[in-house]
């Protein structure tokens, strides 16, 4: 079996791209960087975890996904490789992305992005501060679930 389940923050906002063709489809790709569990002097603290997430999902990323942002995601991992234009053989790792989901609430995600800036956080928009994200009227359509 083949599956991996991630928790971490995005490095950067989700780059999308669309395939070709007459049914052009969503490929959004974002970079995971995920704590390690176990800390040793001279290594690493996290891992850097390169994702790819299709279709509406994908749109889901570009639209909501933000850097800084921790969010849960599961899928599989993929391997490939590829000559580059100098003619040496790359071997890539990537996880497919099959289910994707926020990590923390509106309220955190806007504290731990305005303390990176050193700057106060915003007040949450959500009324009484339960810590959810408001979704607005008529997105029905475009979301990956239902």
């Amino acid at each position: 079996m083949n599956k991996v389940v991630l928790v971490g923050r995005l490095t950067r906002d989700p780059e999308v791209r669309y395939s070709q063709g007459e049914n052009a489809t969503a490929v959004a790709r974002y970079t995971l960087a995920v704590d390690r569990r176990f800390k040793r002097d001279g290594e690493p603290t996290a891992d850097f975890i390169p994702c790819v997430v299709f279709g509406r999902s994908g749109e889901f990323a570009e639209k909501y996904f933000r850097q800084g942002m921790r969010v849960s995601i599961s899928g599989r991992i993929q391997t490939g490789s590829y000559t580059n234009k100098d003619g040496v053989k790359v071997y890539t790792t990537e996880v497919i992305v099959e289910e994707q989901e926020f990590a923390e609430s509106r309220a955190e995600s806007e504290a731990n992005r305005a303390s990176s800036y050193q700057q106060p956080a915003p007040a949450p928009s959500a009324p009484a501060g339960d810590g959810f994200m408001n979704i607005p009227d008529g997105i029905d359509e475009e979301l990956p679930f239902n």
